[in-house]
């Protein structure tokens, strides 16, 4: 399969890169207490994840303001500690050094934290590109990020076939919305057995590419 793209678009999280169980279930106790709210360990999995909709109707149910919930969000992050806590899963590094093609990275963590995660992974000159979704790029399933990631990468529409690979249903609808092949890469969340991502492939190891 790796051989019929001639470039390649990553997720960040949840594809490439995973934390340490413990590290949201302790971001989502402050995030908690500032917003008098409890989180058990799988509501933290799941607001960090946030599979398709489960995050926005979590949020609705619990009478949370999204946009609180990312400010304080935000604020209870720390880049250094983040980055300490981020490891990188095992079959990424063979396959990902193995490419010719251009590679990028189109992700919803913000940029103060993946610039440090990549830092402190040494991974930052694996990619061509790295476009951190705002309000301003937009946020996948929005295709404009990965518009913005294939123009850096100077490979538009013409003739060129690529694809993004990502964890959830975002990154695949983003794919979809911008005329790209979506590889969802199943990691075994526990959050996600309960749902199916329709991609055009799915893996659970890039090594299946």
């Amino acid at each position: 399969m790796a051989r019929d793209y001639d470039f390649w678009l990553f997720d960040l999280d949840g594809t490439l890169v995973d934390v340490d169980p413990s590290y949201p279930v302790a971001v989502m106790e402050r995030v908690g207490d500032r917003l008098g709210q409890g989180f058990t360990e799988r509501e933290a999995a799941l607001l960090w994840y946030g599979q398709g909709r489960a995050r926005r109707d979590f949020l609705a149910e619990r009478e949370v303001d999204p946009a609180r919930f990312w400010d304080v969000f935000h604020e209870e992050e720390d880049p250094l500690a983040r980055a300490d806590a981020t490891y990188l899963y095992d079959d990424v590094e063979t396959f990902l050094s193995e490419r010719t093609e251009p590679v990028g990275l189109v992700t919803h963590c913000q940029e103060y934290l993946t610039g440090p995660i990549l830092d402190r992974l040494d991974i930052s000159d694996w990619f061509d590109t790295v476009v951190c979704c705002d309000d301003d790029i937009g946020w996948k399933p929005d295709p404009e990020p990965v518009h913005r990631a294939m123009g850096d990468l100077g490979v538009g529409h013409n003739g060129h076939v690529g694809a993004l690979a990502g964890d959830n249903p975002g990154d695949i609808g983003a794919a979809r919305n911008a005329g790209l092949d979506g590889i969802h890469v199943e990691r075994g969340s526990p959050i996600s057995e309960d749902r199916c991502v329709w991609g055009d492939h799915r893996v659970t190891s890039l090594q299946e590419l």
